[in-house]
């Protein structure tokens, strides 16, 4: 109801429930429990409700109670429903539908409201959007602990409207610190936070799905909703995502006001390039709704669309029928987009041209064959040369090496050596390094453990190495830390 029955008038709903509370529902619906009655009409509080009075729909929000914070509410309860005897439904060929539907997820949420909260087509002048309010890393893992206890499952479904890549890393800190087994996945924006240390943090934890707005992929359109993102930036963080394991689902949208022809055939091929390349294994195309609380709805005008009536629906008022000036036939596209992804998520048909998947004629597209993939290496060449950021949170997920050492020598020089061997669950490796140094790495090491509380940071580091042998960079940068680095040393 939150979004379609905030206008209700209709009486005839009222046939079926006492009740319709609007936004945050624990005040109203302790407020409905706690109704006397004998007590009379005046004297009853409500908290954004609607009841019907005299055959006459009336909303009622009279309480002076604030709503719960969301370090108040607590944690979900399902002791009363029979978990094990509900069914697993597959509903379409969709790695990510699948998930929603095939097997039980619990539901947490780490944040209420969507930190970005600009994005046009949606209804960011709602209280669930606009009231951007995050929950404490240990106490959003403290409500994992309790679900699985009492639930006996440890997989999580995170609802947010998107979660917060900063959050999201204290999550998964927090999880690993205690040393819980958990799967989990959530929704996200495609936010250049998320490196590749930070997907690898992320499935450290059990992360093992994500799904973002990719929307439409053109630059003009992605603009004009708000959205934040480039294609290029959506491209490398599917790509960090995808090599550390993590699925990835895009939301796909097409007949966004005054979006053309051309527009939405180049969307479709930097989507066949994403598949491709094999860093995108999900998505859905969803055709653009215009609805009455989002910029579009509120403002149409400003996007070249035009509302085709101003009446408010006695029950639900949500999506508005519209007329897009450019007058473009957007219906005739939504078989062919989602046939051709049908056969993109199954790993098919990437040679197939795009005309081959509409029965009338489009244009060719205007996108390079390679635009993802110079992308990608672009963002290569610039990981490379990263410039180490002082405050930089430095942390080990591995275990800590065996240790032996030897001597090396050369030219008639001889020097102390080390050998570290590590083990992870896939297979182990060794580094040699100057003994020195290779103290000074153990005992770092043993300093940015995932486990140690207490957070080093790059700066920390780089003046106690700085202290005792030179160039931190050069060490940084050197083929043994490299070797680290690929195993689970992370810059967060």
């Amino acid at each position: 109801p939150n979004t379609e029955l905030r206008s209700l008038s209709d009486p005839r709903v009222f046939e079926f429930f006492d009740f319709i509370t609007l936004d945050d529902g624990e005040l109203p619906v302790e407020l409905l429990a706690s109704l006397d009655p004998s007590e009379g009409g005046e004297l009853r509080t409500f908290k954004r409700t609607f009841v019907l009075e005299e055959g006459k729909v009336v909303y009622k929000n009279n309480s002076l109670r604030p709503d719960y914070k969301q370090s108040e509410v607590g944690t979900p309860d399902y002791s009363d429903l029979k978990l094990d005897s509900y069914i697993s439904v597959i509903e379409i060929v969709n790695p990510m539908h699948r998930m929603w539907s095939d097997g039980r997820w619990n539901k947490l949420t780490m944040a209420h409201g969507c930190y970005w909260g600009k994005c046009t087509f949606c209804d960011i002048s709602l209280d669930y959007i606009k009231i951007y309010e995050p929950i404490a890393a240990q106490l959003i893992v403290d409500r994992m602990e309790e679900l699985t206890e009492k639930t006996g499952q440890n997989g999580f479904h995170f609802v947010d409207e998107a979660a917060p890549p900063a959050l999201m890393r204290e999550v998964a800190l927090e999880i690993l610190r205690r040393k819980i087994i958990v799967t989990w996945w959530t929704n996200i924006r495609f936010e250049k936070s998320f490196t590749s240390d930070l997907c690898f943090l992320l499935k450290a934890s059990g992360c093992i799905a994500v799904s973002g707005g990719l929307e439409v992929a053109s630059e003009r359109l992605l603009k004009l909703i708000d959205k934040g993102v480039t294609v290029e930036q959506v491209a490398v963080v599917t790509k960090n995502f995808t090599e550390t394991g993590i699925m990835v689902h895009a939301y796909l949208m097409y007949g966004y006001p005054t979006q053309t022809v051309q527009e939405t055939v180049d969307s479709l091929e930097m989507v066949r390039q994403l598949f491709e390349i094999g860093i995108l294994q999900s998505g859905f195309w969803h055709q653009f709704a215009m609805t009455a609380h989002s910029p579009v709805g509120m403002y149409p005008e400003k996007f070249g669309v035009l509302k085709e009536t101003e009446n408010v629906g006695a029950f639900a008022n949500n999506d508005i029928n519209f007329t897009d000036k450019t007058g473009i036939d957007h219906d005739q596209f939504g078989f062919g987009l989602k046939k051709s992804l049908y056969n993109f998520m199954h790993g098919i048909c990437f040679d197939y041209e795009l005309q081959d998947w509409f029965d009338f004629k489009i244009p060719k597209t205007k996108i390079a064959k390679d635009f993802i993939e110079n992308a990608l290496i672009k963002s290569d060449v610039d990981e490379n040369n990263l410039v180490l950021k002082p405050n930089a949170k430095i942390v080990w997920v591995g275990g800590m090496p065996s240790v032996d050492h030897f001597t090396k020598s050369k030219k008639g020089n001889t020097w102390a050596m080390t050998t570290l061997t590590f083990h992870d669950k896939k297979e182990s490796f060794d580094i040699q390094i100057e003994k020195e140094k290779g103290e000074w790495l153990i005992e770092m090491l043993e300093k940015t453990k995932v486990l140690n509380p207490k957070i080093t940071i790059l700066k920390t580091l780089k003046e106690d190495f700085e202290l005792e042998f030179g160039d931190f960079e050069l060490f940084w940068f050197s083929k043994p830390v490299a070797r680290l680095r690929d195993f689970g040393l992370l810059i967060l």
